[in-house]
């Protein structure tokens, strides 16, 4: 059995689902796939459905009813690799915008380097987007800068969605009172991890906008999370964040 994991949550990524799972599949290190779909009514699932007898054991499907949100579908899956008993869990889209080929590399930061997390990081030497609109790179680059300012994490890309966990991170963290489900989820992880004291990596990647499909971004997402920020913030203050 791998000790490795992929979750990637999908709504309407039929034409992208299966292409990004055979590309995982095709890696050393061997990684499985975890696949939660939020009632895609594109037929992302049956995709995923068609694909598990060719990769039998490696890929797997938890299907959800309704889109409840991005932070809601990595903590479902967090929990059911935690209890598959996955040492190196990570979180990627579907949609290509994080080069698969990436997730060796965020691996080996873990297994071989000793962070507890890695963090697929667009900005630890200038700025490493492809195919987005300079509004939205600025409004990203920024957005990281404020939280740097209010927490005072030394991350550079604290909004990053890929990412590689050692199962102890995910045990420790209390994933039942996560307080968010959209942007503001990733940077959350992040703080709550760097709270406990866990080493954290940023390992430089490229990041291509997606080419298919349809972007999940929003200006509510983002107003979530530059509020969140501060409540972030202010709850460190009231929490004990010392490890058992």
């Amino acid at each position: 059995m791998s000790d490795s994991i992929v979750i990637i949550p999908t709504y309407n990524e039929k034409e992208n689902a299966e292409a990004i799972v055979r590309a995982v599949m095709e890696l050393e290190p061997e990684f499985h796939v975890l696949i939660v779909d939020d009632g895609s009514p594109d037929g992302t699932a049956e995709i995923i459905k068609n694909l598990q007898s060719e990769f039998s054991g490696r890929l797997f499907l938890e299907e959800r009813k309704g889109k409840l949100g991005l932070g809601t579908a990595y903590i479902h899956g967090f929990k059911w690799s935690l209890k598959m008993g996955y040492e190196f869990i990570f979180e990627m889209d579907a949609d290509f915008s994080h080069n698969p080929k990436d997730l060796v590399r965020l691996r080996e930061a873990c297994f071989q380097g000793g962070a507890d997390m890695a963090i697929g990081s667009r900005y630890v030497v200038g700025v490493n987007v492809v195919n987005w609109p300079m509004g939205r790179v600025l409004m990203s680059y920024f957005a990281s800068y404020y939280v740097r300012m209010v927490t005072g994490m030394q991350i550079n890309d604290t909004t990053a969605g890929f990412k590689c966990y050692r199962s102890i991170v995910l045990k420790t963290i209390d994933l039942d009172k996560i307080d968010f489900v959209g942007y503001a989820f990733q940077i959350e992880m992040k703080f709550l991890a760097w709270q406990y004291g866990f080493k954290i990596v940023e390992v430089p990647i490229i990041f291509t906008d997606r080419t298919k499909g349809e972007s999940k971004m929003s200006s509510g997402i983002f107003k979530e999370a530059v509020l969140g920020v501060l409540q972030m913030k202010v709850q460190s203050y009231f929490r004990n964040f010392k490890r058992d």
